[in-house]
């Protein structure tokens, strides 16, 4: 009796095994077309001039501590092929670290439009989206860009990413991003995670919906008439994934979000393994509350851990080896399409081996994430609930 339980449970292990290889494999064959359709898009878009839409542009980039080369990425942004555009730094501190580099560019690019805002008002528990509803009251111009602190663009950034604006039926203009790791185990893990898993899901994700219904901090631009149309910054102050908002709400209006054929570069800080653990949580939780059905999806894209349950279950005969093979090699494809024919991360070749543990390691995060609410972000704890951030007040 006990032995026909055990196989029971045995075969229903590897039915089960073998149907996520399947969903993985089928999974990563949407990310493949997907990319070759990103890449013949982008090849097309750049043999089109993108120099007829020119609007005047305000950068707003919102400040909270230092990034790794900082300046330099600042600096990037002073160097735009761009007839008209300004500058927006902001930050809730007056005493900002971040402010230095900032007053160092205005001495180095005296030609270049800067406003550096101090942002004293506390309009919510994201920090940053407060700073930049304050910033907005400083922007000259009617078109608006958002990027991270930390993004280092090409002289051709502007050009590009506003070129699909010319459309009215478009409303946020986005772009994906590659990282550049610092050298520890948790920057490189880092960066291997986004050029061969967080791109490719955006690449899915815009190939299964027929477009993508949010944005991505490293670039969002859009019309000051829209954000208002959607309540401004301030009905969104309070939520974690403030660049997911943005672009949801602006969907929500029934404009396209356009991925641009830009990629822009991350600077990554120097994580540790218990830093990166922590930031991968934050981001998985983050990502669960603002995309439940999605996230619980994942688990049928984890290809290595139902290859190798396969082989378990199976007590490795040869054929479950084979389901290994097959899922592992796909999978790496996968991170050569992506990382390497569309983000062109220069680094991946030479990360790549360290891809199995980076994938085991997003299982443990995926089922972590369900255990509990609460984020760390910018030392600060916090308790998520339908996407919104609550400030944890500290222990006595």
């Amino acid at each position: 009796m006990i032995h026909s339980i055990l196989r029971i449970l045995q075969l229903a292990a590897i039915w089960i095994s073998c149907l996520g290889c399947l969903s993985s494999c089928i999974y990563y064959l949407i990310c493949l077309r997907a990319a070759a359709i990103f890449i013949r898009e982008r090849n097309a878009d750049r043999s089109v001039s993108t120099t007829q839409f020119v609007p005047p542009v305000s950068i707003l980039k919102p400040l909270k501590g230092t990034d790794p080369d900082m300046y330099e990425s600042f600096r990037s942004h002073c160097l735009q092929d761009y007839p008209e555009y300004e500058i927006v730094f902001g930050a809730s501190d007056a005493n900002d670290p971040a402010i230095a580099s900032v007053k160092q560019l205005q001495r180095d690019f005296p030609g270049c439009k800067i406003k550096c805002l101090a942002c004293p008002a506390i309009l919510g528990a994201n920090v940053k989206v407060s700073n930049l509803a304050q910033m907005l009251g400083t922007a000259s111009y009617d078109y608006l860009i958002v990027n991270d602190s930390d993004i280092r663009v090409e002289s051709d950034y502007l050009r590009r990413v506003m070129a699909p604006l010319a459309d009215k039926s478009v409303g946020m203009v986005t772009c994906l991003y590659r990282g550049l790791p610092a050298p520890t185990l948790g920057s490189h893990l880092e960066a291997l995670g986004i050029s061969t898993d967080f791109c490719a899901g955006v690449l899915a994700a815009r190939q299964l919906e027929g477009a993508i219904r949010f944005g991505l901090g490293s670039t969002l631009a859009f019309r000051r008439a829209d954000l208002a149309r959607i309540g401004g910054f301030e009905s969104f102050v309070d939520f974690l994934a403030d660049d997911y908002e943005l672009g949801r709400r602006i969907a929500d209006l029934g404009l396209k979000v356009e991925l641009s054929d830009v990629v822009v570069e991350t600077h990554l800080p120097a994580y540790d393994l218990g830093s990166f653990l922590a930031h991968q949580l934050r981001w998985a939780r983050g990502v669960r509350d603002a995309r439940s059905g999605g996230y619980i999806g994942l688990v049928s894209t984890y290809g290595l851990m139902w290859a190798l349950l396969a082989v378990i279950a199976a007590h490795g005969v040869p054929w479950s080896w084979g389901v290994l093979g097959v899922t592992v090699l796909l999978r790496l494809v996968v991170a050569l399409a992506v990382g390497k024919s569309v983000l062109q991360d220069a680094h991946l070749l030479k990360n790549l081996w360290l891809l199995p543990l980076r994938d085991l390691i997003a299982v443990a995060v995926w089922i972590v994430s369900f255990t509990g609410h609460t984020v760390t972000w910018r030392g600060d704890r916090f308790e998520l609930k339908n996407g919104r951030l609550i400030r944890i007040a500290p222990r006595a």
